[in-house]
């Protein structure tokens, strides 16, 4: 037996009334799980304008579906913990403890391919933030556009939130015309010059929206001519850093996001460690008190372990027994192909 121990009466009592406070202890984990989840969904729903695919939200939803299902199998055990001592009743549980076991199982199993899943998702966010935020940028001016109308919005708040400009920096807006043809003077000269001036008749400046501004900057805000240093009294353009936000959104949205998976990396691996516990404990008070009934005396000491046989020889078991199964459940070619029924049912004209 692997990790046998003695259990009397008093110690199995003892066993199930830690095990019980354990599993309600894993129960609210549980549900810390699935509200980590909800919060890092709807923080991802609330900026999917800005994100070009979805593969990051496989993140919270397992986290959620693990949390809810953590949440039952915990109530179980709290339930197996008061009936442990009951021979009339704990005998019903027998079977469906295996499925317990089971289940708990690939709730740690699942847990751990989070945390794997928050890092290498890491590129994938990335990718997908740079794609959006491209979009973003390209249909600013779009507010008359079904659709796009709320991208300056969304945009604006984003730049003013997370304090950033940009896709990469501020130099992204002179890449695209931000500014909608409706609010563009085409009497000016300048404006004529500009459009003229662009292969693709955009209306293309070295400006930039007002939510890039860094309201820290000691001078009112410069959004337009920023590289022209004659345009402006005092101004380099080398040198004024302050003057807009210098770090692009999509490296900070990086950031804020992997921080939050980040932050859920310790909590997820104590809920794995107070899984595990309760998957151990279990087990002894399964094995214990199994072995109690079995006795003349239920009240006598019994031994419980974590295994009946040792690892290589479970292992062994178990594969044996996936075989026999998938045996059973395949078709034999010769019993249906060349039995005398098969034969006979062949050979029997249809009426």
């Amino acid at each position: 037996m692997l990790l046998k121990m003695k259990f009397n009466q008093q110690r199995r009592l003892r066993l199930a009334q830690g095990l019980w406070l354990l599993s309600w202890l894993a129960l609210t984990c549980g549900a810390f799980i699935f509200c980590l989840g909800v919060y890092l969904k709807m923080e991802l729903l609330r900026r999917s304008e800005v994100m070009d695919n979805t593969e990051i939200h496989v993140v919270p939803n397992i986290l959620m579906m693990v949390g809810l299902v953590s949440i039952g199998t915990n109530w179980v055990a709290g339930r197996v913990c008061l009936d442990s001592l009951d021979p009339t009743r704990f005998p019903r549980w027998k079977i469906f403890l295996l499925v317990w076991f089971a289940v708990a199982a690939v709730i740690c199993c699942l847990l751990i391919a989070v945390v794997v899943l928050a890092y290498a998702l890491q590129g994938r966010l990335e990718e997908s933030l740079k794609i959006g935020l491209r979009n973003g940028i390209r249909f600013y001016k779009d507010t008359d556009v079904p659709g796009r109308c709320f991208q300056k919005e969304t945009i604006d708040r984003l730049q003013m939130q997370f304090r950033c400009c940009g896709n990469n920096n501020f130099k992204d807006w002179f890449e695209v015309q931000w500014v909608s043809n409706r609010y563009l003077d085409f009497t000016s000269k300048e404006v004529k010059d500009r459009i003229r001036s662009n292969v693709d008749g955009r209306y293309l400046m070295d400006g930039v929206p007002f939510s890039c501004c860094n309201p820290t900057s000691p001078r009112p805000c410069l959004q337009y001519h920023l590289t022209d240093n004659t345009a402006h009294y005092n101004y380099d353009y080398q040198t004024e850093e302050l003057n807009l936000y210098t770090q692009g959104c999509r490296q900070a949205l990086t950031d804020y996001y992997m921080g939050l998976m980040n932050s859920t990396g310790p909590g997820v691996l104590s809920v794995i460690i107070i899984q595990v516990s309760v998957i151990l404990s279990l087990r002894y008070l399964q094995t214990a008190v199994e072995g109690a009934m079995a006795l003349e005396n239920p009240e006598d000491d019994s031994e419980g372990y974590i295994l009946q046989k040792g690892v290589k020889e479970t292992f062994e078991d178990v594969k044996t027994s996936v075989l026999d199964m998938l045996k059973f459940s395949q078709v034999d070619p010769t019993t249906s192909k060349g039995s005398p029924e098969a034969e006979d049912a062949s050979s029997t004209p249809a009426n």
